[in-house]
């Protein structure tokens, strides 16, 4: 199966390419890039494909079948429409888009042209993640009625000023780039309940003084910009219920708390589990009058190795894959009901 890179930046070199070059039944014909010397750079690393600067050149040739978009948020939209319109199957980099108005876009071209279109929500590919839900799905929890979630660091803004701060580009800041992973694995673990109201608030303070903001390190720090824009979240907090369990939140890319606290803990009448973000889980309950609990030790395989290998299956199955736009349309759901409510300061009603 030939396939496109579409972006040549951070994810593609760290897992789609590496994942794509592991499989087998996939071959990369091309590599496109808005900055011709990235693209270049990808052939002459990997040894294999062509250099391209615009996209179009990926989806006119009939050779291919499916890309890879990895771009910056702005661009998920209308590549992955333009692809699919081409007839090529697509895995769209996380979010779907930087609005629910646009991922919906999305939805109705995957729909009218009966292309692929799964979002790289690559967390429901995880080994950890996928035992978790066995053990919701097979009552070990009991009811699940409440689950926490916390993706919180100290001072850790991503390239101050540049494309990940720009709302233009990006569409929102910490809870769209590191809220989206966390919120949709408790989507996928509690099987994707539907959201029913959100209440949030986000907040833009640390990192709008940009000349005097003050790091440890700082991630992406090749594309800061301090003559730049700042215009989005580095921390967001709020209340999600569902159909299933009552969903809150605490999130930052920055705050004045020197501890980094990515977990998540699944609240059930019968048990309960914290998943450490990235990592294990540990699961707590009660047997015979004791008090117990227990990490599952696990062979566990690279997940975008999992998602890429799937998503190559699908294309010659057809299968529907939990990471479809059709499922994971709800998480971009609540990624903007959080942003209206904190806009209107109010509740929304979905």
């Amino acid at each position: 199966m030939k396939v496109g890179i579409i972006g040549c930046g951070t994810i593609a070199n760290a897992a789609h390419i590496p994942a794509y070059m592991a499989n087998p039944d996939a071959e990369i014909k091309y590599f496109c890039d808005i900055i011709p010397e990235r693209a270049k750079e990808a052939v002459e690393k990997y040894g294999c494909g062509i250099a391209v600067e615009d996209y179009h050149t990926v989806l006119n040739d009939p050779e291919v079948e499916a890309v890879s978009i990895c771009t910056p948020n702005y661009a998920h939209k209308q590549i992955a429409v333009d692809a699919m319109r081409a007839g090529k199957d697509v895995l769209c980099e996380k979010p779907s888009a930087r609005t629910l108005d646009e991922a919906n876009e999305m939805l109705r071209v995957h729909n009218e042209t009966g292309r692929i279109l799964n979002i790289g929500v690559v967390n429901r590919f995880n080994d950890n993640v996928r035992l978790i839900k066995k053990y919701i799905d097979d009552g070990k929890l009991g009811e699940v009625y409440h689950v926490y979630v916390s993706f919180r660091a100290h001072r850790s803004i991503p390239g101050l000023g540049g494309a990940f701060t720009t709302k233009a580009i990006a569409g929102g800041g910490a809870l769209i780039d590191w809220g989206v992973h966390f919120l949709d694995i408790v989507m996928y673990c509690c099987s994707d309940p539907k959201p029913l109201t959100v209440s949030g608030e986000a907040f833009c303070k640390l990192g709008k003084d940009m000349p005097n903001y003050v790091y440890k390190s700082m991630w992406a720090e090749n594309t800061k910009d301090l003559n730049g824009t700042y215009d989005v979240d580095d921390s967001v907090a709020g209340i999600i219920r569902t159909e299933g369990p009552v969903i809150t939140f605490h999130g930052a890319w920055a705050q004045n708390i020197g501890e980094s606290e990515m977990y998540i803990d699944f609240m059930g009448d019968k048990g309960g589990i914290r998943l450490t973000y990235g990592s294990t889980f540990k699961f707590y309950s009660t047997e015979n009058g004791a008090l117990i609990s227990y990490t599952p030790e696990i062979r566990t395989r690279d997940h975008f190795r999992n998602e890429i290998d799937a998503f190559v299956r699908d294309v010659k199955t057809r299968e529907k894959l939990p990471s479809s736009i059709e499922t994971v349309i709800l998480t971009q759901q609540i990624l903007q009901a959080i942003y209206d409510s904190s806009e209107r300061h109010s509740e929304i009603k979905l």
